[in-house]
């Protein structure tokens, strides 16, 4: 049975109003100024203590690790209570979320969210009961791009690597789907320093019209 990993911030949600909400709050309470919206997009991805830092460092404002250890968790204790103000499925989410069901492939979440705000996303959003499985960032002992997360990930949806398929926006989607040795599938709506066409992604897709077809031409015929 095909399983399908998805990432979730700047894959499945637009979290970005949400995340750039929360960092504009943490740094405004230690008198930081609010960053530019245009450049900070890109910056999210590989969890949130990975954006502060990449603010600060933009700002060219010194942090010791301990700072930033403190900016991350008034950052993630007001994000949990803001998490789907503004965050909201990406246009044409649903219909081929049931489209993938509807072949009867498994769909499960792997990103590198912390677990438990993944989960409070997904059910703020009434999206868990779409996967089979979803872990975090925090869930294994390493995040992605280590192969660790998305292999654990889809063992314990009952999938195997060589009928699988990793969708996602950043080139950290990317890499974790080339050391576990599974397609990959980038979407161009997402958060990414790198364009999205030079992610080297097995397939790109601008709007989630296009993902069975992407999903059907990476599957072997045997997992169809």
């Amino acid at each position: 049975m095909p399983v399908i990993a998805f990432d979730l911030d700047g894959t499945l949600v637009d979290t970005a109003p949400d995340l750039l909400n929360a960092l504009d709050v943490t740094l405004a309470r230690h008198a930081l100024p609010p960053v530019d919206r245009a450049n900070a997009r890109n910056m999210i991805g590989g969890g949130a203590k990975m954006l502060i830092q990449r603010a600060l460092t933009s700002a060219n404002v010194p942090f010791s690790e301990a700072e930033l250890g403190e900016l991350n968790q008034q950052f993630v204790a007001y994000y949990a209570a803001h998490i789907a103000d503004e965050s909201r499925p990406f246009p044409g989410l649903l219909p081929a979320l049931d489209r993938l069901a509807d072949t009867g492939a498994r769909l499960c979440v792997c990103t590198n969210k912390l677990e438990r705000l993944a989960r409070s996303l997904l059910d703020a959003l009434d999206l868990t009961g779409r996967f089979t499985v979803v872990t975090g960032g925090d869930t294994y002992a390493k995040p992605k791009p280590d192969p660790l997360p998305l292999s654990a990930t889809i063992a314990a949806a009952g999938g195997a690597l060589a009928s699988a398929i990793m969708v996602g926006d950043s080139i950290t989607d990317v890499r974790a789907a080339r050391a576990t040795g599974v397609p990959v599938i980038a979407v161009s709506f997402g958060y990414t320093e790198t364009p999205p066409a030079e992610l080297g992604a097995d397939a790109l897709i601008h709007h989630y019209d296009d993902l069975s077809r992407a999903v059907l031409a990476l599957l072997p015929r045997s997992a169809t």
